[in-house]
């Protein structure tokens, strides 16, 4: 054994040089900063603290809502209490949809409720609900592929499940019937529909989430459509089996409100030599109103907070300015990305960077990045930095983030720092998103990895687009 354990050590000596080399070697002093600022997260509780405070004292947030507005002010609060700059709230309008009573029931053969949820965005029933025979479909696909006006006074059901992926990547297949069912329902004909929720656990909690964009001045359109939970679909599926007719009665009453008030969180680290370049670390700070938004995104606003006060307490700023983003209306369709965008269109070629944490709390273990080819050897040595956390490299086709689409696009690079999602999807939109979820070690990993990143990129004199 102790003879394996040499050889063993040996190897990894031999290996060690070859992780080093992974890029060019930041200066001494820069290195050492980075490395500090990672031990001090690792015991820093102010990210537990703060999605804490978030998720207690404001809770639920859906977008346009007045509690949506109290977590702007907490926020703004927050930030002016950490000693940041600049902090404002750039503000914009959003269509408002609010949850009415929801619920549903099987009529025959087998009487009996079904736990549901209304879908962001789905129209409403009257107050008696709507009635009809169920047609179920395997997926979207099945769905779409039905004749028009082929449904005429039915019920559809898309009972297609979602894959589990560490990465979240079987999220993006799954979520499409969310997306479409209520409006294929429509074409179809039909009174109603229902879907297996968009997610990957097993409780007896529909998720919600949004459909298709609402309009600014409300437009929804669709028939009423609400998530049953995965028993609950699994129940219905069984008696589908059981029976040649199946009909179900569907209640929901939301309302589409008039166009409310909205806004973006904006707070600064003013650069020491180029304040006018930005690094820029977002999360959303609206959340669904079934949960009180602790792991989507309590936690990703806490880690960029946390993340960014510490190098707001180094003895001198970094070469660029950093800059935390908390978006606003994020669920109802990436409308505070699309307003930021516009808002700082004139700026953007000056947005050297940005990351985005909006996956939870579960420990990062892989650095994506999306940068021209002259900045990989810097990429390449930030993630070696990161390496001691457990994070390993991954690929030049990161997304960043939902809220850094409209960055995206614009052509500003990202990085993705990937988290373990491997139960996100058993929590995402639903009322079990709360605060007992988050583990508070992997909350001071991932702000020990946006500490010493953001450092990092705002330190370098890189140009990432190149």
């Amino acid at each position: 054994m102790s003879h394996l354990i040499a050889v063993l050590a040996s190897c990894l000596l031999l290996l060690a040089p070859l992780t080093r080399a992974e890029g060019p070697l930041f200066p001494p002093g820069v290195r050492a900063t980075a490395d500090g600022l990672m031990a001090a997260a690792l015991d820093d509780a102010l990210a537990l603290e703060l999605v804490t405070s978030l998720s207690t004292e404001i809770g639920p947030r859906l977008a346009g809502t007045a509690q949506e507005a109290r977590a702007r002010d907490w926020a703004v609060d927050q930030l002016k209490k950490l000693g940041f700059s600049n902090v404002r709230v750039e503000p914009f309008a959003v269509p408002l949809w609010v949850r009415g009573d929801e619920r549903a029931e099987i009529l025959e053969p087998f009487p009996q409720p079904l736990a549901v949820t209304a879908l962001g965005g789905s129209t409403a029933t009257d107050p008696e609900g709507v009635a009809g025979d169920v047609v179920a479909f395997s997926s979207l696909a099945a769905l779409e592929a039905a004749p028009d006006g082929s449904l005429a006074g039915r019920i559809v059901f898309v009972d297609e499940p979602m894959t589990r992926t560490q990465d979240g990547s079987g999220y993006g297949v799954a979520v499409g019937k969310r997306r479409a069912t209520a409006y294929e329902a429509e074409r179809l004909g039909a009174v109603g529909a229902l879907i297996r929720s968009v997610g990957t656990d097993s409780h007896r909690f529909p998720h919600t989430g949004q459909m298709r964009r609402l309009t600014e001045d409300g437009g929804a359109g669709g028939v009423p459509t609400a998530a049953l939970s995965a028993p609950d679909a699994d129940q219905l599926r069984r008696v589908l089996a059981r029976a040649d007719q199946v009909s179900v009665r569907l209640v929901l009453t939301p309302q589409l409100l008039p166009p409310s008030r909205s806004g973006n969180v904006v707070a600064e680290i003013p650069g020491r030599e180029a304040p006018e370049e930005v690094v820029l670390a977002g999360a959303h700070l609206d959340a669904w109103d079934l949960g009180t938004g602790a792991v989507d995104d309590g936690a990703g606003v806490a880690i960029v907070v946390a993340a960014a006060r510490l190098l707001k307490a180094l003895p001198e700023p970094p070469r660029r300015t950093v800059r935390v983003v908390l978006f606003g209306a994020e669920e109802v369709g990436l409308v505070g990305a699309k307003a930021y965008a516009e808002q700082h269109a004139a700026e953007l070629e000056q947005h050297v960077i940005a990351a985005e944490s909006d996956f939870g709390a579960g420990r990062i273990w892989r650095f994506d990045t999306a940068v021209g080819q002259s900045a990989l050897p810097t990429t390449a040595a930030i993630r070696a930095v990161l390496h001691p956390l457990g994070i390993g490299p991954g690929s030049n086709s990161a997304r960043g983030g939902p809220d850094l689409t409209y960055l995206r696009e614009a052509g500003v690079p990202v990085v993705g720092l990937i988290q373990n999602g491997w139960d996100y999807f058993d929590l995402h939109h639903t009322p079990d998103d709360t605060l007992d979820k988050i583990e508070p070690a992997a909350l001071a990993q991932n702000v020990a990895a946006y500490a010493a990143f953001l450092y990092l990129a705002a330190e370098v004199e890189t140009d990432f687009r190149k």
